[in-house]
């Protein structure tokens, strides 16, 4: 190991630390009320849409984002329907109950939204959010119905934690088929829906959304990979052992936090 070096902490002008340690963890973040939390949730959730339209996943009216009602636990915060992802603000967002009723807020429902939403959320209670566009890259690999392999680091984040759902059968527009997307989802962080697109979930918004982010970016990567040779996939040990190493929510947290916080500074009208 090389020597660390010193300075004279009388002449310097740099202010050291006076005890210096090493670091590599973010400090837990104290509990919330359910107000704050519930608040948090919807401003995530606006950020979480907006967001989305910078990467190019609003397309038309499909697509959607939801977060669990931390003391409503069968309700849950939505997108309405028609307004483009990059507008969206906190004001803006449904409460809808598990009929379909929106109990807050006056503009239409997708009614895929609830379909999907509505049979994840009962199914798994661990799930605070979902989310599921119709991002180009999700829908050309969820083309090709199998699933991904795990071909970079980054990939090691969905390594056998991602469900195949190879049951086409036109817009889901009843929980019937939502249920059965659900019970494929299971306790996984995401699904390939064939011949649809790509979903995701996870115990905050934060994590949902950047796994989002993180599996449109690994179907992109396999398909470049894969239009310009034979991708080489990483060995199932090492996998597995990557996946224990970034495959939490902590880091995806903190991952879409470095993104919020940026887009708040520059569109702060999000959170009204």
């Amino acid at each position: 190991m090389s020597a660390v070096l010193s300075i004279d902490r009388h002449t310097s002008p740099l202010k050291l630390n006076p005890n210096p340690q090493q670091k590599y963890w973010f400090d837990p973040v104290p509990p919330r009320s359910v107000q704050a939390e519930r608040r948090h949730r919807q401003e995530r959730l606006a950020g979480a849409f907006r967001l989305f339209a910078r990467f190019g996943f609003a397309q038309g009216l499909a697509g959607h984002i939801t977060a669990r009602d931390p003391e409503l636990v069968d309700h849950f915060w939505v997108n309405p329907l028609g307004i483009h992802f990059s507008r969206i603000k906190v004001s803006d967002l449904l409460l809808v109950n598990a009929r379909g009723e929106t109990v807050i807020g006056e503009r239409p429902l997708n009614k895929a939204a609830f379909a999907i939403h509505a049979a994840i959320h009962e199914y798994n209670p661990r799930i605070v959010a979902a989310a599921h566009t119709h991002s180009t890259y999700g829908k050309a690999w969820s083309a090709l119905g199998r699933g991904l392999d795990t071909i970079t680091q980054d990939a090691c984040v969905f390594h056998d934690d991602v469900a195949l759902f190879d049951d086409f059968t036109g817009m889901v527009v009843d929980t019937d088929e939502g249920g059965r997307i659900a019970r494929a989802l299971g306790d996984r962080k995401g699904a390939i829906l064939k011949n649809h697109g790509i979903l995701t979930a996870g115990p905050s918004v934060e994590a949902a959304a950047w796994w989002y982010i993180a599996l449109d970016n690994a179907c992109h990567t396999q398909l470049l990979a894969e239009a310009a040779g034979r991708p080489q996939p990483i060995d199932e040990a090492t996998a597995r052992h990557t996946h224990t190493q970034i495959g939490g929510p902590e880091g995806a947290i903190h991952a879409f936090d470095s993104l919020y916080q940026g887009l708040v500074e520059a569109e702060p009208e999000l959170l009204l």
